[in-house]
């Protein structure tokens, strides 16, 4: 492994054509210079130098060598650059999760701005629901989530991670044009009662929600198709197999056979930003900020 002061003294020498010119642009004594590229050429195992009249030139390995001296200080020096913009830039990775309906609506427009504003960022999504993705926040393999918390449930969100409201919208009980109750504008929860439901995987947000919004009128719930997509569980609604609980952001993807009904209690949604309190770095304000600015419907 070649030493990066070494290969400095190199490249010094091939840029200024000398020993002395070389140490006094780097500062050291023409002796200390002379030391470094003779420890130099030890490690590349070739002669780098050799004697010009009172000067030396560069051999061919010299210049090979001086070449990749080159393109590593420049690396070295862009990287410095770069944990100095740390502090102010929005650049480098920001590792972003989010519940599929948000990332869906909120987040592709928001990077679309986000990343013309600053070339040097590199966003990456993963979607996934708030259980599986906050302990990816706080073990740091995430930088931000967009996460959902329902009215009737409130997220329970550890120490140490700070909230940003970005969307507030009513939850829509979805029913087949078929089924007996479709066409109604408001639909009280007892009258679900013998429905088939489908719903995200248990323990996430939105399934918890269905159970405690029924059982809290004396409702059990049957949920049937455990499916993480909206518009999956909408194609069954479609069918008459199930009914589902869907955000406003979401109702969009209904196919032409579904109804939409009010529940009675209603119900409702927030989807969140999340990050580590710790952490709020450039990038994270900056995808934050760019997250409020997207129009609302």
């Amino acid at each position: 492994m070649f030493s990066v002061d070494r290969l400095r003294a190199l490249a010094a020498v091939a840029a200024h054509g000398s020993i002395a010119r070389a140490a006094a642009a780097l500062h050291i004594t023409p002796s200390g210079l002379s030391q470094q590229l003779a420890k130099l050429e030890r490690e590349a195992g070739h002669a780098l130098l050799e004697p010009q009249g009172r000067s030396v030139r560069i051999t061919q390995a010299g210049r090979v060598l001086a070449a990749h001296a080159d393109r590593v200080l420049a690396q070295l020096a862009a990287a410095e650059t770069d944990l100095h913009d740390l502090h102010d830039e929005v650049l480098g990775p920001l590792r972003i999760g989010g519940v599929g309906s948000a990332v869906r609506t909120l987040l592709p427009q928001a990077l679309d701005s986000l990343v013309a504003a600053h070339p040097r960022l590199r966003p990456t999504v993963h979607d996934g629901e708030a259980v599986d993705l906050v302990p990816r926040l706080l073990d740091g393999r995430l930088d931000l989530l967009l996460i959902e918390s329902w009215a009737n449930r409130p997220m329970f969100v550890p120490a140490g991670i700070t909230l940003r409201t970005l969307v507030g919208e009513d939850v829509w009980v979805a029913l087949s044009a078929r089924h007996p109750l479709s066409g109604r504008e408001t639909v009280d929860v007892t009258e679900l009662s013998g429905t088939a439901w489908t719903s995200c995987p248990p323990g996430t947000e939105p399934h918890e929600a269905l159970v405690q919004a029924l059982r809290a009128r004396g409702v059990e719930p049957e949920v049937r198709y455990v499916l993480a997509e909206h518009i999956t569980q909408l194609a069954l609604v479609e069918k008459n197999l199930a009914a589902a609980l869907i955000p406003a952001m979401s109702r969009g993807l209904a196919p032409p056979g579904v109804c939409f009904a009010r529940l009675r209690p209603a119900l409702r949604r927030e989807i969140k930003a999340a990050w580590c309190t710790t952490a709020e770095t450039p990038p994270v304000r900056a995808c934050v900020a760019a997250l409020e600015g997207v129009p609302r419907e």
